[in-house]
């Protein structure tokens, strides 16, 4: 019984590693596609499409939506305060 489990699990762990190769393709893929979603966008900012600042303003707005939607802390938890409360403030967050 303890065989096919550990089978299983050297299975899929071995399925999870990607070569480098593998990963820089992933990565091509990634920001073909946020080019294709926020491109127009950054292009109605007034950004010439394919320039620097263009692929800035891809991967900002991308990088702005992933924080949102996979629930990462708040850039901004408070004027001048730290979303763990310390830093610059006007004394303790909470």
């Amino acid at each position: 019984m303890r065989t096919p489990i550990m089978l299983c699990l050297g299975a899929a762990l071995l399925a999870g590693c990607a070569t480098p190769a593998e990963r820089a393709a992933q990565m091509q893929e990634e920001m073909k596609t946020a080019m294709f979603v926020y491109g127009p966008a950054c292009s109605k900012l007034g950004y010439n499409t394919n320039s620097d600042p263009w692929r800035d303003c891809v991967l900002s707005l991308s990088t702005k939506e992933d924080m949102e939607r996979y629930g990462y802390p708040h850039y901004y938890a408070g004027y001048g305060r730290s979303h763990w409360g310390f830093g610059a403030g006007w004394g303790p967050y909470w």
